[in-house]
């Protein structure tokens, strides 16, 4: 990863935190560096860390993107009523989840708040509620192939700040999806 990473955060806000679960308002800015083998935000002073495809433990391929008018709410029945453990949450000054990720045996779901704002929140406003991610090995090769079977793309390959390389399109019945080397690690 390099000694330092810098960049603007343009996409949904994939890191986690390290260790147990914990909560993070998010102030303004996702400039990050990396130190001691963390990714942090200086602006913020959160610390996490990142999961690439490729890469040994117990990571899902498939990550299930869901937007929710009231995120909390969604997460604690998650949680509560249906089992789900609360990897991670991160919280906007506004009290918005700006990414949250829940896992539930060898899988995970991402969550996050409509209207918060970002290229996913912008590609699922007429999406309905749900977006799907993904993890490829070879992300260019992956975005050839959508291009040349027709498929509407959102969002070229792109190296996000966090370590990822992804790309968004939207399906024939206007589903978004995103493929890329993100795969949040599970415990256990």
């Amino acid at each position: 990863m390099g000694d330092s990473l810098t960049g603007p955060c343009n996409h949904f806000f994939c890191v986690r935190v390290f260790g147990s679960s914990r909560r993070v308002v998010v102030s303004g800015g996702c400039e990050t560096e990396q130190q001691n083998g963390m990714i942090g935000f200086p602006a913020t002073g959160h610390k996490g860390v990142i999961g690439m495809a490729g890469t040994s433990g117990g990571r899902p391929s498939i990550c299930p993107t869901l937007l929710y008018a009231d995120a909390k709410a969604a997460i604690r029945q998650l949680t509560e009523a249906f089992g789900f453990t609360e990897l991670s949450v991160y919280e906007g000054e506004d009290g918005s989840v700006l990414h949250a990720e829940l896992a539930q045996g060898n899988g995970a779901v991402m969550v996050g708040s409509k209207g918060r704002g970002g290229v996913f929140d912008a590609a699922m406003k007429d999406a309905g509620t749900t977006g799907v991610y993904v993890v490829v090995d070879d992300v260019d090769a992956h975005h050839r192939r959508a291009v040349d079977h027709g498929a509407e793309i959102l969002m070229p390959p792109t190296d996000q700040d966090y370590g990822s390389r992804d790309y968004m399109a939207r399906d024939l019945e206007g589903n978004v999806w995103s493929f890329g080397t993100y795969a949040p690690e599970i415990p256990g």
